[in-house]
């Protein structure tokens, strides 16, 4: 039997011990998304993996950059096969290697797990769900709300393309070794590929807006030089006051003049 992997603290390694909640993960992508490729994200010791090819021994796929991680998954699931792949999620080309589509599940590790939401969107058009299991406080960043303190680039963002569902809340004596918080496993569920506005400039407003969270969007997105006739009811508000529909509409606006 091969010896357990140490977790490395470096790589931001919390190995989820709970089958219970490693099945209830799975079933959180299972339910909705059937059949089609799926890439575990970081599977340490292949807790969720093991689910996994339960329901998807072909499709499968798993992403890992700890060699230790490597020789335990190959040696424990040989049925995974090529389909093991030693490099960061971070350095796939999703859209490349899974051109139909491919669903993206994880414990993520904590020091990357923004980095692997905004790698998901860069692939949007080829990831229709994503069940992860986050630091708590990211995982409820990403599924905020408008007019509250998480709320901010990374809501947005996501929540233009993905409907976003807080499930549940896991503590932190399920994991080897504990974390310092407790985590968040969401569910992301594609509703958009393209945009109702110029993504790119979408984009650059929300980052605009939100690096000056606490100044009237007159002020935090002055360098689009509108006035505030221009911007309406938009001038007073703040950036965390505004919904996903009200920044695409913020969009077109500054589109619109920036072409008188």
């Amino acid at each position: 039997m091969m010896q357990a992997v140490k977790a490395k603290k470096h790589l931001g390694q919390h190995f989820l011990k709970d089958t219970n909640i490693a099945e209830n993960i799975v079933s959180a992508l299972s339910t909705v998304y059937p059949t089609g490729a799926i890439l575990e994200v970081g599977p340490g010791m292949g807790v969720l993996t093991k689910y996994l090819l339960d329901f998807g021994s072909n499709t499968t796929w798993a992403a890992e950059v700890d060699a230790e991680s490597i020789a335990y998954l190959s040696a424990t699931y040989p049925q995974l096969k090529d389909r093991l792949i030693f490099e960061s999620f971070l350095d796939l080309n999703l859209s490349e290697k899974f051109p139909e589509s491919v669903a993206v599940i994880g414990n993520f590790p904590y020091n990357i797990s923004s980095q692997i939401v905004f790698h998901v969107l860069d692939h949007k058009n080829h990831v229709p769900f994503l069940v992860g299991m986050f630091q708590k406080e990211v995982a409820e960043r990403i599924g905020a709300k408008p007019r509250s303190k998480a709320y901010g680039i990374i809501t947005v963002i996501t929540q233009a393309f993905y409907d976003v569902e807080y499930l549940f809340t896991v503590n932190e004596d399920v994991f080897i070794p504990p974390p310092k918080v407790k985590s968040g496993v969401i569910r992301m569920t594609r509703i958009a590929t393209e945009l109702p506005c110029d993504e790119i400039l979408f984009k650059k407003i929300i980052k605009t807006a939100f690096n000056q969270r606490r100044k009237k969007l007159r002020n935090a997105i002055a360098v689009f030089g509108l006035s505030d006739a221009d911007l309406g009811r938009f001038a007073t508000q703040r950036a965390e006051e505004l919904s996903v529909a009200d920044y695409f509409e913020l969009t077109h606006l500054i589109a619109s003049k920036s072409q008188k």
